[in-house]
């Protein structure tokens, strides 16, 4: 069996971009964006600059799902827009350190809020992890319905508990509790990290594209999803630093490292903490799920090229899912979790996606020189957007590589290292038609 089944639709479709991108970050990634730049203007620019390149990246990836509605995304537009080797090392990176490195550290965050029920120790937070990841991989096994359908369920819960955190914010505290620094506490620097830290809460944006394959006029369906799925994602991350500053003092807010429970118990008492713990597992479960639904497609697209592990280009005869494909993620990030290497992989490594991403905004304005080209999405002001895209990426790339060099270039290295591989052993095996081996 060779072809997915189409069962995704754009409410499906749109929860999993908000399912994705709403997993633990918003939680506490505040205080590292308010640690680099502690001024109230200066974190209201922080986020809305965040917001805004992600919904330009959304923009710039509709209209690549778009005009290439195919399992595996932003590996296939990659692959047919700069070559093979360009797809193999975004699929290399994403299988070894980037998509099941988050697995992991998602998974991770997941098993120590359940903590907070349930005293667990280093040993027990690990196997927690590890049994969130194996049930939900073999749920996702079963077909993508069951595995939409769920994210679908979850990810409406996630936003009513943060609409009630957000009203109850708005209701319950007097307000005016900021207090602005001085400024120039902050320069340029600052605000590119902030930036980074800000786009960490935002990432996820594009694994809705890997399921094209399954998803209802995908060329229509993707591109809405995206676009209104990075909307609401970003009117929620505005509302809740909204009301974090309300609630807190910028000084709290910079040293608390749970500032959604410091917020909650701030509002209504202890039971707050208690609340937002139950936000936190709901949120990481639904992540989680998500990020295990999405990358086993783009595994399974690049297996049918010959760059993958052959035995996962074939689709479970039932469940028409990549179930092997699911399989060896899941095996992988379980593995990443028990021996505790998912961090200095995943933070050295995730940087580098930002690269391929202004390979894509270069897609775009490469793309409109082409005649013939007419996807039935474009994206608006193209290709000044576009532009503007790509030289942020490489400001927030340059900036990471000076403010972090050691780390950086191992992290430059583990991607490329992909290269030899590639041409060395994958090349001269595979088959020059995409897709050839499917079976």
């Amino acid at each position: 069996m060779s072809e997915l089944r189409r069962t995704m639709r754009l409410p499906d479709a749109t929860a999993m971009v908000v399912g994705i991108i709403i997993g633990a970050s918003i939680f506490v990634q505040p205080s590292e964006i308010t640690r680099l730049v502690p001024d109230a203007g200066g974190i209201a620019l922080v986020w809305a600059l965040a917001g805004a390149l992600t919904l330009v990246g959304a923009l710039i990836c509709a209209e690549l799902a778009s005009a290439f509605p195919r399992t595996g995304g932003v590996y296939v537009w990659l692959r047919d827009i700069f070559g093979r080797p360009v797809g193999f090392l975004w699929g290399w990176a994403m299988f070894w350190s980037m998509h099941t490195g988050i697995i992991a550290a998602i998974a991770v965050v997941f098993a120590r809020y359940v903590g907070y029920f349930v005293p667990l120790g280093t040993t027990g937070i690990r196997l927690v992890a590890v049994g969130a990841i194996l049930g939900l991989s073999a749920f996702n096994c079963l077909g993508i319905k069951h595995g939409s359908r769920l994210q679908t369920v979850v990810t409406g819960a996630k936003l009513a508990a943060i609409a009630l955190l957000i009203i109850g914010g708005l209701t319950l505290a007097p307000g005016g509790t900021v207090s602005a620094s001085a400024p120039g506490d902050f320069g340029t620097s600052d605000v590119l990290l902030g930036l980074v830290a800000g786009l960490f809460a935002f990432g996820g944006w594009h694994m809705v594209s890997y399921t094209a394959g399954e998803t209802v006029n995908p060329e229509r369906t993707i591109p809405r999803s995206l676009v209104l799925g990075t909307l609401i994602v970003t009117v929620c991350y505005i509302a809740l630093n909204a009301i974090y500053l309300r609630v807190l003092s910028i000084d709290r807010v910079t040293a608390s490292t749970r500032i959604a429970a410091d917020a909650a118990e701030a509002l209504v008492g202890p039971i707050g903490a208690t609340l937002v713990a139950v936000l936190v597992i709901l949120s990481t479960f639904g992540a989680v799920n998500g990020i295990i639904l999405a990358g086993p497609r783009v595994y399974f697209s690049m297996a049918n090229d010959g760059l993958f592990i052959r035995w996962a280009a074939t689709l479970h005869p039932r469940s028409g899912t990549p179930a092997r494909a699911i399989i060896l993620q899941g095996l992988w990030a379980c593995a990443l979790v028990m021996t505790d290497t998912y961090r200095g992989l995943f933070t050295r490594v995730v940087y580098t996606e930002w690269i391929f991403f202004g390979l894509l905004a270069v897609a775009v304005i490469v793309l409109r020189r082409r005649p013939g080209y007419a996807p039935p999405f474009r994206m608006p002001w193209a290709p000044v957007l576009a532009f503007a895209f790509a030289a942020s990426c490489v400001a927030i790339v340059v900036n990471q590589v000076f403010s972090d060099p050691v780390n950086s270039v191992i992290g430059l290295a583990a991607v490329a290292v992909g290269l030899p591989v590639y041409y060395l052993w994958l090349a001269p095996r595979a088959p020059q038609t995409p897709g050839a081996i499917a079976t």
